[in-house]
């Protein structure tokens, strides 16, 4: 099978250390392997979106010679894909409307992997149990229902992961109250829709994955192989993000960015020269098994 990965960035600021890390990762991982690498613009949260940002990302993938294949996607433009799949998952019965507040979910949920797991309280919503008619559709979030779901599979650099959805996350959203439909459900729909085989990001998103396998299964999607590496954090152990003032990467550091990157991943650091050389000589010696086995990794750029 030929390889496809890609590099699918939020675009809510300018591209930082953190994910010129996520995007050499991947960019090398894929041309090691003589594959097609793609970008994918991550805008299905348009609440997030800063006007202007996605635009700056490319522009410095280009000045970082990140160069890719085909057209570049933007998942603002896909929500009929995103409806189609929810509506497959309707029509089954798996999807249920909730109207909890995050203030109710948090005074009475436990504490899973990732905050709090939702109790059930609309479990018993079925579509037509309640009038659009009388409470506007606006009102609702949709879960998916997630019963016994233990999920196992192999990440390249984390080794083998093993998570009960149902008993630690519990039925999670499909479609936002705001009516903009989740993370979890577009990222699944547009690997399958661009044929992703290869997943390479960073380990924030490791908790995410067997919620995105479990997805790929019900809606009868391939699942790619997955590999996360550590997480770029500052000294305080934050992630570089735009939250945390994280400084864009500067083109006019290409060169010395690059090799930091190759040094961040474990992989050995080629001579100072112009970004296409040193990523040249990276993907040559790429090796995944060198990446750090941990989940996070504090850098100073």
């Amino acid at each position: 099978m030929t390889y496809v990965g890609r590099f699918a960035p939020s675009p809510t600021g300018p591209l930082h250390f953190g994910s010129l890390v996520a995007a050499v990762a991947s960019w090398l991982d894929a041309r090691a392997h003589g594959g097609r690498w793609l970008v994918r613009i991550e805008d299905v949260d348009t609440t997030r979106t800063v006007p202007g940002a996605a635009d700056d990302i490319l522009r410095a993938l280009e000045g970082f010679g990140l160069y890719w294949d085909g057209e570049v996607v933007w998942q603002s433009r896909r929500t009929q894909l995103y409806e189609a799949a929810l509506e497959r998952l309707r029509s089954r019965g798996l999807v249920y409307r909730c109207r909890c507040s995050r203030k109710e979910i948090a005074d009475s949920a436990i504490q899973g992997v990732e905050g709090a797991i939702y109790p059930g309280t609309c479990r018993k919503n079925v579509p037509g149990t309640i009038s659009a008619e009388i409470v506007p559709d606006t009102f609702f979030a949709e879960r998916l229902r997630v019963d016994d779901a233990p999920i196992a599979f192999d990440d390249r650099v984390q080794g083998r992961v093993t998570q009960d959805v149902g008993r630690e996350v519990g039925d999670f959203i499909l479609k936002r109250r705001d009516a903009l439909h989740a993370y979890q459900l577009a990222v699944v729909v547009d690997d399958a829709a661009q044929g992703v085989t290869d997943v390479v990001r960073g380990a924030d998103l490791l908790q995410s994955t067997a919620r995105q396998v479990l997805l790929q299964r019900l809606l009868g999607s391939p699942t790619p192989r997955y590999l996360h590496f550590p997480v770029a954090t500052n000294a305080r152990g934050e992630k570089l993000s735009k939250q945390t003032l994280a400084p864009a990467a500067n083109g006019e550091r290409a060169g010395e960015l690059l090799r930091a990157a190759l040094a961040f991943l474990g992989q050995p650091r080629p001579g100072a020269g112009v970004p296409a050389r040193i990523l040249v000589e990276a993907s040559a010696a790429w090796e995944a098994k060198r990446i750090p086995h941990r989940l996070a990794q504090a850098v100073a750029v």
